[in-house]
């Protein structure tokens, strides 16, 4: 008889901590921490609850499922895609997209992934936008073709409560034969562009020796001025032979002076 209220008593104990444990595991289950940048979407028996969060919340075993969304800003690497500009050039693009979840009911309930739904119409409007312009504008007017994919896919991913932040062309790579091509074309640019700079340049000198011949013609004397200068440059040259008309009056007197005063200038310490 003792006995068996030992093993009734026992099999109580056995059943009362049985007990606990499940009330344990219950309430483990039905406390959720979440995090500030975090959000839990309640779904009560099918059925959208709502949001909830940050900090300590209590949902209903069994009854209850929840799914945590990220409200950071999410990196996501748009996979190279193969573009034909409208100038029949190919070239494979990279990208990133940078977004966030704005409203956490939506991103859940309207779309099954928004990450990859997200991923697919990036891509998707990469190689629309980017065939629609020719291959100068891809590679000169990138940050007007980034604000340009991104308003587009925004507008797309805003039902889903996605908030596109930017997106960035990162790398385009051409065939080895195209990037010859413009290899070539850039180097005849910069030929073009030296030869204009020369000639604009000879242009100008021309002018400005107009304008000093007729300045000349008013002013003897500074024309005058200038031969003599040039006569002292002349004179600096060894071993040169000056050949002029025969009208030229006291040119050898000048020269000769011109030459005894560099030798004295030499001489004197």
């Amino acid at each position: 008889m003792q006995w068996s209220i030992f093993q009734i008593e026992a099999a109580s104990i056995v059943g009362i901590v049985f007990l606990i444990i499940i009330l344990v595991v219950i309430l483990a289950s039905a406390i959720k921490i979440i995090r500030e940048y975090e959000r839990a979407v309640v779904f009560r028996l099918g059925r959208l609850l709502g949001a909830k969060g940050p900090g300590v919340i209590l949902i209903i075993p069994i009854i209850d499922r929840t799914r945590i969304v990220d409200l950071r800003v999410i990196t996501l690497d748009i996979p190279k895609q193969r573009v034909i500009t409208k100038d029949n050039v190919t070239a494979d693009v990279d990208a990133v997209l940078y977004f966030r979840v704005r409203d956490p009911l939506n991103a859940i309930v309207k779309v099954q992934d928004y990450v990859v739904a997200s991923s697919m119409i990036a891509q998707t409007t990469l190689r629309d936008v980017l065939g629609q312009v020719e291959f100068d504008d891809l590679l000169t007017k990138r940050d007007e073709l980034n604000k340009r994919i991104q308003g587009i896919i925004d507008e797309v991913t805003d039902p889903w409560g996605i908030k596109v932040t930017a997106v960035a062309i990162r790398d385009i790579t051409i065939p080895e034969s195209m990037q010859r091509a413009i290899a070539k074309q850039a180097e005849a640019e910069r030929e073009r562009r030296g030869r204009i700079i020369m000639a604009d340049g000879e242009l100008q000198a021309a002018k400005k020796m107009q304008e000093a011949a007729e300045y000349y013609v008013k002013n003897p004397s500074a024309l005058r001025l200038r031969e003599l200068q040039t006569w002292a440059e002349i004179a600096r040259e060894k071993n040169l032979i000056v050949v002029t008309e025969g009208s030229t009056q006291s040119l050898g007197s000048m020269l000769g002076l011109m030459k005894s005063l560099r030798e004295k200038e030499k001489v004197e310490p």
